[in-house]
């Protein structure tokens, strides 16, 4: 078993060597600018953009021609909010978002603030689910926008994508979803569930990084989002700049691969997950669970342990890639923007791991991850004052602290 273990297949996955093996010629060989018309150089690398698109369309119940390149999922999240905000500012300049949105989704919603635009921030309940009745009463006539994710990337909560495009599509609003954490992973269906624009990115799934799609529907209704980068006109004028035909390539291979074992993979994994919680509630004690119990993305497991620090909890683990929700956030130890609008405290925001599982985990290396982390666990709860006056049944929460 090679070391370190790699668990952390959310933030990123390795590339497939399958798909290396497709973007190769293409570096090399059919080195063609996709956008010469005028030569085989530019049309056989065409022809590759052209076949990737379909396939990454089709995935997610699309056509190829709705399919835009960019550099990642974080340029697709801006082009669609700040894309639709602009054209359709003449309807209103209403968002409604959650909290627990990724960065590159909040982000440009709180630039569009500064602007003039209003934005509603849902609530999120105790499992980071939204409320639809909330979504619905929040819905008004200036409303241009709805932007809710698949598949929170920290806690690994779903959305009920089918209601939310029933109701945005009845009220005659867009639907945006950052669909990062779910395509290739969970089913998608953008006609299914009336999503009108959908983020994705390659290296999620086993595909290269710096490229990306933004699925931007044609019909029923055309959407229109105004670019947020000009030149060339490539792209429908959606997107300009020379596209990554290598990348391009990659990550249609990386899509196809995905959607071939989609069920099975999931299965697996959520085998891989429960037994590794079960292992871990199974030695200790105030393991609590972060994200909905069942509605979850197959390959995410984040836990917050009770009494122990998470700095020296990532420590104590530290040949095991995982990752944290106490990691500095511009050098101030900032707990999980995610986990507080859950409503989870500080102590267990900061002590909270998340595990992800891929195509390459092993059951032998989640069996070595969960005796990592129960050693760890118990050991610096050995030293913690805190833990032992729990066992000794103190309520924490009634005892007065002074200090000297």
């Amino acid at each position: 078993m090679k070391q370190p273990i790699y668990l952390d297949y959310n933030a990123t996955t390795p590339t497939d060597p399958r798909v290396v093996e497709a973007m190769l010629p293409f570096f090399t060989e059919i080195y063609g600018n996709a956008a010469s018309r005028n030569h085989s150089f530019g049309w056989t690398a065409e022809e590759g953009v052209s076949k990737a698109r379909n396939i990454i369309g089709e995935a997610i119940g699309a056509t190829g021609k709705e399919i835009v390149f960019t550099s990642g999922a974080t340029e697709s999240d801006n082009m669609a909010v700040l894309g639709v905000a602009e054209f359709y500012h003449e309807k209103g300049k209403h968002i409604i978002t959650s909290p627990i949105e990724h960065k590159a989704v909040v982000d440009p919603c709180q630039a569009l603030e500064q602007k003039g635009y209003e934005i509603t921030f849902l609530d999120v309940d105790e499992h980071g689910r939204i409320d639809l009745k909330q979504l619905e009463a929040s819905i008004r006539e200036d409303t241009v926008l709805v932007s809710l994710m698949a598949g929170n990337n920290e806690i690994g909560t779903l959305n009920p994508l089918t209601e939310i495009g029933q109701m945005t599509r009845e009220r005659g609003v867009l639907f945006h979803c950052d669909a990062t954490q779910g395509v290739g992973k969970i089913p998608i269906d953008v006609e299914a569930m009336n999503i009108d624009l959908l983020s994705m990115t390659a290296h999620k799934i086993y595909g290269p990084k710096g490229i990306g799609a933004l699925y931007v529907r044609r019909k029923k209704p055309r959407v229109r989002i105004t670019p947020i980068m000009f030149g060339g006109g490539h792209e429908r004028g959606f997107r300009s700049g020379t596209l990554n035909v290598p990348g391009i390539v990659g990550f249609g291979k990386a899509i196809e691969l995905a959607m071939e074992e989609i069920s099975s993979e999931a299965e697996r994994q959520i085998g891989l997950r429960q037994h590794l919680y079960k292992r871990l509630t199974d030695e200790l004690d105030y393991v609590f669970l972060n994200g909905h119990p069942t509605e979850r993305l197959p390959n995410n497991l984040n836990l917050s342990f009770g009494y122990v620090e998470g700095e020296s909890l990532m420590m104590g683990i530290s040949e095991i890639a995982v990752s944290s929700g106490s990691a500095c956030t511009s050098a101030s130890l900032e707990p999980s923007y995610v986990l507080r609008s859950m409503g989870v405290g500080d102590d267990l925001a900061h002590s909270s791991v998340r595990f992800g599982f891929g195509r390459y985990t092993t059951m032998e290396e989640v069996n070595y991850a969960a005796d990592k982390v129960i050693g760890a666990v118990k050991r610096l709860r050995e030293m913690s004052p805190l833990y032992e006056m729990v066992q000794e049944g103190v309520d924490l929460s009634k005892v007065t602290w002074t200090s000297h």
